[in-house]
């Protein structure tokens, strides 16, 4: 897992199609860009751009051994898991600024995801969406293996998609938050003083 506190990074990853070049070559492993522009329908020299800009601040790399020869580009994931860190993040020059960006389209992208969960049509098929919300007392050092073992499931998904051939498959997005619970919205807090 790569920790990331640079703010050049982070408005690298808060532009939205490249987050979604991220989520592609997350699901597939390696990618050619005339691949991500199919999968993301942008033009060809625009995913190479993106690519480009993404290898330039070390979160993809152009994989060697996929390609059919020297000039065969295909582009993997330098990690797997990229983790922000907050707070080391916002102490670098410019950081609080990048970081502000990154929150307001990472919110947007939330509250996409949740609208589109909850977006009723009579052409779904009920088993694309599942939407589950769970409330758990735990500890701290619990929180942290609940999300540990989380993300091995999802890690355990994710190989398997990309050792699949041939076999059709769509893009699912998998969004997870393990957190105290927040305070009600509007409401004030119930712990402060009156």
């Amino acid at each position: 897992m790569a920790t990331y506190d640079d703010p050049r990074i982070l408005r690298a990853i808060a532009h939205p199609t490249r987050n979604r070049v991220l989520h592609e070559l997350s699901a597939a492993g390696s990618l050619r860009a005339a691949d991500v522009a199919q999968r993301t329908g942008i033009p060809a020299n625009q995913a190479s751009f993106h690519l480009r800009q993404l290898a330039k601040y070390g979160l993809v790399e152009v994989d060697p051994d996929a390609g059919r020869d020297k000039r065969d580009r295909v582009w993997r994931l330098t990690d797997d898991d990229i983790t922000i860190s907050p707070r080391e993040m916002v102490q670098q020059p410019g950081g609080e600024a990048a970081y502000t960006v990154f929150q307001r389209s990472s919110v947007a992208w939330g509250h996409h995801l949740v609208d589109e969960a909850f977006k009723v049509s009579s052409e779904d098929d009920p088993a694309k969406r599942y939407v589950s919300e769970s409330s758990l007392r735990l500890t701290s050092d619990e929180a942290l293996q609940l999300q540990q073992e989380l993300n091995q499931v999802v890690a355990r998904y994710r190989d398997t998609g990309r050792q699949s051939s041939g076999e059709e498959r769509d893009l699912y997005s998998v969004y997870q938050i393990v957190q105290p619970m927040p305070d009600l919205a509007g409401e004030p807090d119930p712990g402060a003083a009156t």
